[in-house]
């Protein structure tokens, strides 16, 4: 009864441990016991039992033995025996692990045994690599526990070791693509990205070596991608393999777009003329599988190589599967993210270069030549009259225009050198390392202006596009980027002011000049910062009755140094840098509240006329904008007039009689200045939404002397009638003019007859007086 309770209590032992895979194996030889007794219900004899016995574990495929307390071999099933290269269990008893196996891993056997023998605690679920590989790699669990005689001493250990190759295998399967798709997330380089998945697929699978291909551009070669475990000279050979129906496996594949698997290299008639090739390396069998994008597209090919012949079996075929997945994810999220970098660092339309990537390289480009006997040439071009093309044919013509001039200047240029698109018609180029020699510079900017310049056919029409082009070299007309730029860009303006189609070097004239303009450019912040702008009003008078009806703002600056500075000086400038937009957005909030300020001190009401940019009328929102200015100062919107250049709505007609119509919506009334001076266009002038023309000064001021003058003016007036519009003459001075007017029958006049512009106090004086003498009348 004691040997049986010891017994029992062993197997609880057992049962007790975390080796699942154990504790099915002792369930199992219960189970094999239970059929046993119910095929032999009689006791059996001890012949019987160790026959029953010695069958149970040879039919098992795990290693099953026991060894004494010196590790020396008692007992083991049939697969310990062979796979430890014996042929009978007496080869094996009383060898121990040092006559098996080398030394050190014998010794790493032992460690464990004798601990299980000394302490007496068996251990379960040891995961090892096995010693005996198979031709693969191959890992093992084992559990060892304590051998017990009669007398419950123990005498040595039992092990028992099951392969869980294929489970360590999944697992690591798992493990790397968990980390492949980390890399891909993380955007790790691609050439990586494929050594590790190589790597870890010929860890899978001993015996192989992979290789991955990229097909080209073209789509018609392969290229190398990665090959971690192959020959650089085997590598450099497949490099640039044209595909085709009978080139190897990979070249078949590529072109197929099919897995192509060759089991003889030497014996398959697609690999005829390659087997040459593969020859000094001893690979005989070939296995490659196109990677597809998610849209079935050849990206390019995985490859394994063995020496040994044979195709792959169904578990080795997913995994290759699973690698070319993984390899069509990680490519195609590389092109993706070089397709974004792309887009952010080059202009959509041409392709050149833009800004950002100027800005990102010119700085390294300009600090590789410090201290060279050479000059790296910054040319700002602007191509001529870009505009009347674009607005004549159309946007289409003109974006060819471009993709047209953007390809001419790449090809004019070295590799070295950088065309770059800043925008519209505006590009940059910088030649690197150029002779210091002033004509070698200007020979080669003057052939990339000839090559622009270079007849075309747009449009069905024969075309020769100018341009103007501002030169600044490194480092003795700019030490920086930005001196460059802005030297560069003042010489443009320069070669633009002399007539177009010519080129300027920047000279220390233009250094003043621009030193001069951002000075002033300054000085306009610092006015609108510290409200040193005013406005005069200047009446507006209706011939017929002799009553003031409106007036118009005119703007002033109170320079601080230099006194009272008048629009010409200043206009222009704030329209260039964009500063006019917040500044006429000051004139339109300050005139709509002297208006409004007028009319609440009891004034005659009348209309406030406000000149309009060209720059405030392409903001986004602009009838918005009055509306809620009208809104803010309380002045009703049929007391405000809005004057519009021609120019200004040539540059969209489109675009601005819309905005017209918005503006007409609120109740604002519009007018067309300087009428006869702009793109005047009588097909779209109809179309306006326009109540007054207003007759420029250029055309009243030599009346009536000019005859010439006269025709226009009285044509214009003529023009305006017949359309229903009021006509205004600006600039008017003397009593000729007058009477020419009312004679042809002009309705209203503004100028220094009349009055000049008026400070608004004095301009309350002279309306109190009109309407005093209206009164007495």
């Amino acid at each position: 009864m004691a040997r049986k309770t010891s017994r029992n209590t062993r197997y609880a032992a057992l049962n007790a441990g975390d080796n699942v895979e154990t504790r099915r194996l002792i369930h199992a030889g219960n189970r094999l016991a239970e059929e046993v007794a119910r095929i032999f219900p009689s006791e059996p004899d001890t012949a019987d039992r160790h026959y029953w016995l010695e069958t149970m574990i040879n039919h098992v495929p795990d290693y099953i033995y026991a060894k004494d307390r010196k590790g020396r071999f008692l007992i083991a099933n049939e697969v310990t025996v062979a796979d430890n290269g014996l042929e009978s269990l007496q080869d094996l008893v009383g060898k121990t692990d040092f006559d098996l196996h080398p030394a050190k891993a014998a010794q790493a056997i032992a460690d464990v045994e004798q601990r299980v023998i000394e302490t007496g605690e068996p251990i379960f679920g040891i995961e090892e690599r096995a010693i005996v590989t198979k031709g693969r790699d191959r890992w093992l669990m084992t559990s060892k526990v304590p051998l017990r005689n009669k007398s419950g001493q123990i005498v040595g250990v039992v092990g028992v070791s099951r392969d869980i190759s294929d489970r360590k295998a999944a697992e690591r399967l798992l493990e790397g693509q968990a980390r492949l798709l980390e890399m891909i997330a993380k955007g790790k380089p691609l050439d990586q990205f494929f050594t590790d998945l190589i790597l870890l697929i010929e860890l899978l699978l001993p015996g192989v070596k992979g290789s991955i291909l990229l097909l080209s551009d073209d789509g018609q070669h392969l290229l190398h991608g990665a090959a971690p475990s192959l020959d650089e000279v085997f590598c450099a050979t497949i490099h640039g393999v044209e595909i085709g129906p009978r080139v190897g496996s990979c070249g078949t594949a590529a072109w197929r777009g099919e897995q192509v698997i060759v089991a003889d290299m030497f014996a398959d008639p697609l690999w005829e003329g390659y087997t040459e090739v593969v020859k000094p390396y001893g690979f005989r069998s070939c296995w490659s599988t196109p990677i597809h994008s998610h849209d079935r597209k050849v990206l390019g090919t995985f490859v394994l190589y063995s020496q040994e012949t044979g195709v792959p079996s169904e578990q080795q075929k997913e995994l290759i599967a699973t690698a070319t997945y993984l390899a069509g994810i990680a490519i195609e999220r590389k092109r993706a993210e070089d397709r974004i970098s792309f887009m952010a660092h080059h202009d959509a339309l041409t392709g050149l270069p833009n800004r950002v990537l100027f800005e990102e390289q010119v700085a390294g480009v300009l600090e590789a030549i410090r201290g060279r006997d050479q000059w790296a040439v910054l040319a700002f071009l602007d191509l001529d009259n870009f505009k009347l093309i674009n607005d004549s044919l159309g946007h289409t013509a003109g974006d060819e225009l471009l993709k047209t001039v953007s390809g001419r200047m790449r090809a004019a240029v070295r590799k070295s050198d950088m065309v770059v698109r800043v925008g519209g018609d505006e590009f940059i180029l910088l030649l690197n390392g150029l002779p210091t020699e002033r004509d070698v510079v200007l020979s080669r900017l003057e052939d990339i202006r000839a090559a622009i310049a270079a007849p075309l056919q747009l449009s069905g029409r024969s075309l020769q596009v100018t341009c103007s082009m501002g030169v600044a070299c490194f480092p003795h007309q700019g030490q920086t980027v930005s001196e460059l730029l802005a030297n560069a860009d003042a010489a443009m303006y320069r070669a633009k002011a002399l007539g177009r189609n010519n080129l300027q070097v920047f000279t220390e004239e233009m250094a003043a000049k621009a030193h001069e303009k951002l000075l002033r450019q300054e000085e306009l912040r610092e006015a609108i910062a510290h409200n040193e702008f005013f406005l005069h009003f200047q009446p507006q008078m209706n011939l017929a009755s002799g009553r003031i009806f409106a007036a118009e703002a005119l703007l002033r600056w109170q320079h601080p140094v230099h006194g009272v500075i008048s629009p010409g000086a200043f206009i222009p400038l704030a329209e260039e840098t964009g500063l006019i937009v917040p500044i006429g957005d000051w004139v339109l909030k300050t005139a709509c509240r002297q208006c409004k300020a007028w009319q609440d001190a009891g004034l005659p009401s009348l209309i406030i006329s406000v000149n309009v940019s060209a720059r405030q009328f392409l903001e986004r929102n602009w009838a918005s904008r009055v509306a809620a200015v009208l809104a803010e100062t309380g002045l009703e919107a049929r007391y405000l007039e809005l004057e519009l250049t021609e120019s200004l709505i040539m540059q969209d007609v489109p675009g601005a009689i819309a905005t017209m119509h918005e503006l007409e919506a609120i109740g604002v009334h519009l007018a067309i200045d300087d009428f006869g001076t702009g793109y005047s266009s009588l097909s779209a002038l109809k179309r306006f939404p326009v109540q007054r023309l207003k007759i420029d000064r250029s055309f009243v001021e030599d009346i009536p002397l000019d005859a010439d003058d006269k025709a226009i003016t009285a044509a214009i007036i003529s023009l305006a009638q017949n359309l229903g519009l009021r006509v205004i003459a600006e600039g008017v001075e003397t009593e000729a003019q007058v009477e020419f007017l009312r004679q042809s029958g002009c309705d209203e006049i503004q100028g220094y007859f009349f009055s000049p512009p008026l400070v608004a106090r004095d301009f309350e004086t002279l309306l109190g007086q009109r309407r005093v003498h209206a009164d007495a009348i």
